[in-house]
C-alpha cells in the first residue's frame, strides 16, 4: 500500500468526519477534490477554519446523506483526510442506546467495537500486500480523554467508555437482534464506526470518537422501535452542543498526544 502524498498547499492535521449538518461550523471552508486509489470519497474535502485552527471536515454519508452505511467509501473517505494533512480524526456520530442508563441526547466516549457487519471493504492491504494491524485498544487513548475533557469543559458530561456493536445496515435492528446485543453487554449500536476506525489504524492516524444517542434500541425497556425521523431530529436538536464540544476539543487539542497511534501503522510482510 502505498502512502497518502504530501501536502500542498499545507493542509489541515485535525479532520471531521460527521453529518452535513457540522458544515455550518465552519469559517471559509475551501473545498478539495482529492482523488484516491480507491474511487471517490464521499464529498470534497473542505479545508476551513474552527476555533481559529484549520480543520478538514467531509461529511460521510455525502451531500444529502445519498450514501447509506453499507455504500459509503470508507478507503476513499480516510485516504482523502490523510491525503488532505489531517493525523487526528474526530469522528461524530449518532448511535442507538442498548442500556436504559443512555437515554436519548446523552453522549459518550466509547472505548471497545465490535464489528457486526459484512461486505465491506476491511483494509488498504488488499493484496499483494499484506499486513495486520493491531487493534486491541481501536480508539486514541489521549484523544479519548480530549473528548471527554471539552465535553466537561462544555456542562455535557459523556459517558466514559462502552463497547458499540456496529451492524450492517440500513435498517434498525430487530428486537431480537437489540437484546441480543444487549445481552452481551454491549453498551451502544451504529451503523458506520467500522471500517472507518480501523481503516484510520492502519494509516497511523489517531481516531477520537464523539457519540450522540439518539434513541433506545428496539430491545431495551423503554425502547419502542426507532425511525430515521426521530433519529435525524434528535441530532439536529443538539447540533449546537455538538458544535460547542467539537470547537473546544479543537481548540485545546495538543500538537502531541504522546500517544503511538503513528507507530501503530503496520507494515506490510
Amino acid at each position: 500500500m502505498a502512502a497518502p502524498g504530501p501536502v500542498s498547499p499545507p493542509g489541515a492535521a485535525i479532520a471531521v468526519v460527521g453529518g452535513s449538518g457540522l458544515y455550518s461550523l465552519f469559517e471559509s471552508p475551501v473545498r478539495r477534490t482529492v482523488e484516491t486509489p480507491y474511487g471517490a470519497p464521499s464529498d470534497d474535502v473542505a479545508v476551513g477554519e474552527l476555533a481559529g485552527r484549520p480543520v478538514a471536515f467531509l461529511p460521510r454519508h455525502g451531500p444529502g446523506h445519498r450514501f447509506p452505511p453499507h455504500r459509503i467509501n470508507y478507503r476513499a473517505n480516510l485516504w482523502s483526510l490523510a491525503e488532505a494533512g489531517a493525523r487526528r480524526v474526530i469522528g461524530v456520530s449518532a448511535v442507538g442506546g442498548l442500556s436504559p442508563d443512555l437515554a436519548p441526547g446523552g453522549l459518550v466516549v466509547p472505548d471497545q467495537l465490535v464489528d457486526r457487519t459484512s461486505g465491506r471493504p476491511q483494509t488498504f492491504f488488499d493484496g499483494p500486500e499484506t499486513a495486520h494491524a493491531p487493534f486491541a485498544d481501536p480508539y486514541c487513548g489521549p484523544g479519548r480523554a480530549a473528548v471527554l475533557a471539552a465535553a466537561r469543559s462544555c456542562g455535557r458530561p459523556a459517558t466514559d467508555g462502552g463497547t458499540q456493536v456496529v451492524v450492517e445496515g440500513p435498517r434498525f435492528s430487530t428486537r431480537a437482534e437489540s437484546r441480543w446485543y444487549a445481552a452481551q453487554g454491549w453498551s451502544l449500536i451504529g451503523m458506520t464506526a467500522l471500517p472507518e476506525v480501523s481503516l484510520a489504524r492502519e494509516l497511523g492516524l489517531c481516531y477520537l470518537p464523539l457519540c450522540l444517542v439518539t434513541d433506545m434500541d428496539a430491545g431495551v425497556e423503554q425502547g419502542s422501535g426507532v425511525t430515521q425521523d426521530e433519529v435525524m431530529e434528535l441530532f439536529a436538536a443538539n447540533l449546537a452542543v455538538v458544535g460547542d464540544i467539537l470547537a473546544t476539543l479543537v481548540a485545546d487539542l495538543p500538537d502531541d498526544l504522546g500517544c503511538d497511534c503513528a507507530d501503530l501503522a503496520p507494515k506490510p510482510l
